[in-house]
């Protein structure tokens, strides 16, 4: 351990963490650039800053604030100490609805701010598309705006007071001072003090510089803002604002609020070009909208590839090349549709684009909003390979009037590189996000990404317009702020850094000093994969290391009260418990000369341990990173290094134990009464006391199946049942309750109860096994062309998915695959058909259901058809709940060790929206885990759709 390392420990009460994952971790952001630290810090509190700052200047080591890590610039990647504000110093202190502020820690995430907010009718204006985990730290480093500035400003414009650690580690809280205290803490010989003498000195001193170097457009977050302070009251506060940890370390912040809108309305403009669209935003301008934000082809194609935003496509009008967001907000919403209208009106005059559509209510406006923040990770995910759409000129900005005749010059620079580019961003404030694909790892790249950036700086320069508006400045663009703010005001601001951390010591190289741009890049960097042979097919280019490096760290992972990615990270809010984390802890390893090797290390190990391969991140994180088959290949790796565990052996064959309890049901159902076992259980498997047990059932689904009587004609033909090991050992009447439907339907249902699909091998990483069975199946199920079904969706869907990794040059996988169906569909398509009826008496009619739908369904195909199928119940209002992962995850929650971040998983939002609804509430749930979960976390049964489905068939 270094004394660095161990005078940390001493003096910090929070964790410190100087192993190599945790500093690779935090070598990355959402930028392009990538640097090493020494260790990194989770301050507790601001005495724990304070404390790292000391022991940083003592070592002469740099220090490096950061939030959630999703800046684009490079801020928060450095040499030195990372202090990591976002894991534990993330409280709402105080909110004062009288006086519209709050005080908050650094690590307080915006969406956080406006939740705790909305009661009292409140908000933080600045709103960007990270939301809802870009911490108010991040945003005040960066001088955040987002979409709304047009209305609100920038954080700048919020930000009343902040308390600080200073670069000698002193601590000061600041804010608006009048002349005469001023003057009183001037007086002061403490380097607090030096800041209240000399900056106005040098204000003084360069006071024509900086009337005429700054650019003329408002929206800047690049550079000091000495045009800030140059007039009373005396604020250095604002003056930090958008310094990007380079003058102070902040702790907390006292921002106001502004009245939120009662009501909003978007009217979304359909064109043939980008170009058209921008050329439209001067119009929509004139109706003084909250908002007008762009999304170019590149966008919408792969909104309509992803699950998660497939929404968008089925309510827009033919096949837009481009679209205009036009949002207008505030009390009167009659008035806000007159405004909305009236500027459709003027289009169709004008002849701007060839449809309007008007979204008028928040479910006509969801589908629209979640891909207009989803922006920036649908562009990334049309990279491949090194080949990315980089942030390197992606933050101009110029007067709106500019914008269309700027954007047309921007395009001819990027033609004449042949430079590929998706555009998005804010055309009310004249922002556009243009982000070129680049190949950083290919020969002349680099140098072409940075003549590409030097004539788009000479560009916007004269438009008038700034090379930072609101990404800042950092690694990609500081290098050319003497060139764009002129000699004089620039060594005006290296002033500044030098008077308020004279050592050096505060996130240095960014603003002022910097190195070049294409120093420290983040491809450019990675050395080439040693040799490894893959037990699954990955087929992205770069295998398994370019399906982690996949991952650009915008931190979508890291969100907090939506959708199911990533539920350990939402239970411990610790970087390497994200998917972020873990892709990135895996590309470490993957960039080792035996990659083979380090996939056994313990620290991977621990990283990925709490992965609970639920898979929302192959459908939620925009890039598609398929954290459960990276685990599964990883832990195959590890097994081959350390040897299999009995329990994973155990879970694994949990197809032939469940047969085994079946047939010696109910004497096998008694250990699961006995605490006694139950806790030798544990102590020798590691299976968990403090869950029950499945039952199993002695006359099972099979049994039942040859035993029933058999329905004389189906018109419908065959359709193959896949009986999993649940439905079929313990919760055999989900299974025939689907059998009983399917003949009713019209089907010939045939039955299919041998052989596995593998899922819960694969989930432990016996990789080889599952890859066995996975082949058996298929052999079974070639037997037939008949489609496919069944009631549980992990099982169902593996043969969609995974199945076809384990088996890539199978063409009866393939086939197999095309013939999945979701069982929903089939029963909806026949009661449309009116071959199933549905009773307005059964026990489901008329009642409200809430729905939680499995994470695998998610990820796969989404829930829509359950819903729709639900709603098909007469009288039925369902309800679809939001409560990502339920935290069983199969086998998980039943191990020992992670029994207890299972049940905080749960607790989080599932269990809390169940137990809100009264008895009358029917709760369905389509997976086996999930139901168990439900039952164990709650005082409710859940029951499978299905189910639900059978009872109000009319008999």
């Amino acid at each position: 351990m270094s004394d660095l390392e161990s005078k940390l420990r001493r003096e910090i009460s929070g964790e410190v963490a100087f192993d190599d994952y945790t500093r690779h971790l935090f070598s990355r952001d959402a930028s392009m650039y990538t640097i090493t630290p020494l260790g990194v810090v989770f301050p507790r509190d601001a005495d724990d800053a304070a404390a790292a700052v000391v022991v940083a200047r003592e070592h002469e080591v740099p220090v490096v604030p950061r939030g959630a890590g999703t800046s684009l610039a490079g801020q928060t990647v450095g040499p030195g100490l990372v202090l990591d504000f976002s894991r534990h110093m993330n409280k709402i202190l105080d909110l004062d609805p009288d006086s519209r502020t709050a005080r908050v820690q650094m690590g307080v995430v915006q969406d956080q701010l406006n939740r705790a907010a909305a009661p009292h009718g409140l908000m933080f204006g600045p709103d960007t598309s990270t939301s809802n985990r870009a911490t108010l730290g991040g945003m005040i480093g960066n001088n955040s705006a987002g979409s709304g500035s047009v209305r609100y400003g920038m954080t700048i414009d919020h930000v009343r007071e902040l308390s600080v650690v200073l670069a000698d580690a002193s601590r000061a809280r600041l804010g608006p001072v009048d002349e005469a205290e001023r003057q009183r803490r001037a007086a002061a010989g403490t380097l607090e003090g030096a800041l209240y003498r000399e900056l106005p000195r040098i204000v003084a001193e360069n006071k024509e510089a900086i009337t005429g170097g700054y650019p003329e457009f408002w929206r800047r977050s690049g550079g000091y803002r000495l045009d800030r302070i140059s007039a009373e009251p005396f604020d250095l506060a604002e003056f930090v604002v958008g310094s990007e940890g380079t003058l102070v370390v902040a702790t907390e912040a006292l921002v106001d609020l502004v009245p939120k809108p009662k009501h909003t309305v978007i009217a979304v403009g359909h064109f043939t070009s980008t170009q058209a669209a921008i050329e439209a935003t001067e119009d929509a301008l004139s109706f003084d909208p909250s908002g007008v934000e762009l999304m170019d082809r590149t966008i919408l194609d792969l909104s309509r590839e992803r699950i998660e935003y497939a929404s968008l496509g089925t309510i827009l009008e033919g096949d837009p090349d481009a679209l205009l967001f036009v949002s207008f907000t505030g009390d009167d919403k009659d008035e806000l549709t007159g405004r909305l209208q009236r500027l459709s009106s003027l289009w169709r005059k004008h002849e701007h684009g060839y449809h309007t559509l008007e979204a008028v209510t928040p479910q006509q406006q969801s589908a629209l909003l979640k891909v207009r923040k989803a922006g920036l990770g649908l562009l990334m995910a049309a990279g491949s390979g090194t080949r990315r759409p980089l942030a390197f000129v992606e933050d101009t900005a110029v007067d709106p009037k500019h914008l269309a005749e700027y954007t047309a010059k921007f395009a001819e620079i990027l033609d004449r590189y042949e430079m590929q580019a998706g555009f998005y961003g804010h055309c009310s404030v004249g922002c556009l996000h243009i982000r070129p694909f680049v190949d950083l790892a290919e020969p002349g790249e680099t140098e072409k990404m940075r003549a590409v950036a030097e004539e788009v700086k000479s560009l916007v320069t004269a438009y008038g317009g700034v090379n930072s508006s609101e990404h800042g400045d950092g690694l990609a663009r500081s290098e050319f702020n003497r060139e764009i703010f002129g000699d004089e005001l620039y060594e005006a601001m290296c002033r500044v850094k030098h008077l308020f951390d004279p050592a050096g010591t505060l996130n240095p190289g960014k603003i002022v000093e910097a190195p070049s741009m294409t120093d420290n890049l983040r491809d450019a960097a990675l050395p080439e994969p040693g040799p490894l042979r893959t037990r699954l097919s990955f087929e992205v280019v770069g295998g398994m290391r370019g399906s982690a490096d996949r991952c650009m760290n915008i931190g979508v992972c890291r969100k907090s009260t939506s959708g199911a990615m990533c539920p350990s990270y939402m239970a411990t809010t610790r970087e390497e418990d994200s998917t972020r984390g873990r892709a990135n802890a895996l590309v470490k390893a993957l960039s080792e000369p035996d990659p083979k090797a380090a996939l056994g290390d313990e620290r991977l190990h621990e990283v990925l341990d709490l992965c609970l391969m639920c898979k929302a991140c192959k459908s939620e994180c925009p890039l598609g990173v398929d954290m459960a088959k990276l685990k599964s290949e990883t832990l195959s790796h590890y097994h081959d290094e350390h040897g299999v565990p009995l329990r994973s052996r155990v879970f694994g064959s949990i197809r032939a134990l469940n047969r085994l309890g079946s047939a010696t049901a109910p004497l096998s159902n008694l250990p699961g009464r006995i605490p006694l076992l139950r806790r030798a259980m544990q102590r020798l498997l590691g299976i968990t006391a403090n869950r029950p047990l499945p039952r199993f059932e002695r006359r099972n689904l099979g049994s039942w199946f040859r035993k029933r009587a058999r329905p004389e004609s189906a018109p419908r033909g065959p359709i193959l049942f896949l009986a999993d090991s649940f439905t079929t050992y313990t919760e055999p009447d989900i299974g025939k309750a689907a059998v009983d439907l399917l003949e009713r339907a019209g089907y010939e249902v045939r039955l299919v109860t041998e052989g596995c699909c593998g899922r819960s091998s694969l989930s432990k990483g016996l990789v080889d096994d599952a890859q066995r069975k996975a082949q058996d199946l298929v052999s079974r199920l070639s037997d037939s062309d008949a489609p496919l079904v069944g009631c549980e969706p992990s099982c169902v869907l593996t043969l969609r998915d995974e199945t076809l990794s384990m088996l890539p040059d199978s063409g009866a996988a393939r086939d197999v695959a095309g013939r999945v169906r979701q069982l929903e569909e089939v029963l909806s398509e026949a009661i449309d058909a009116g071959d199933l009826e549905l009773s307005a008496d059964s026990w489901p009619a008329a009642r409200k259901v809430v729905f939680h739908g499995h994470c695998h369904q998610k990820a796969e195909v989404g829930t829509l058809a359950t819903v729709e199928l639900l709603r098909r119940i007469p009288g039925a209002e369902v309800v679809e709940l939001d409560a990502g992962c339920c935290g069983m995850a199969g086998s998980f929650g039943f191990e020992a060790e992670h029994y207890e971040l299972s049940m905080t998983v749960g607790s989080d939002r599932l269990f809390p929206a169940v137990t809100a609804e009264p008895a009358t509430t029917i709760v369905a749930a389509t997976g086996v885990s999930c139901r168990q979960q439900i039952a164990h976390g709650t005082p409710r049964e859940a029951h499978h759709p299905i189910e639900l489905l059978r009872a109000a068939l009319r008999d």
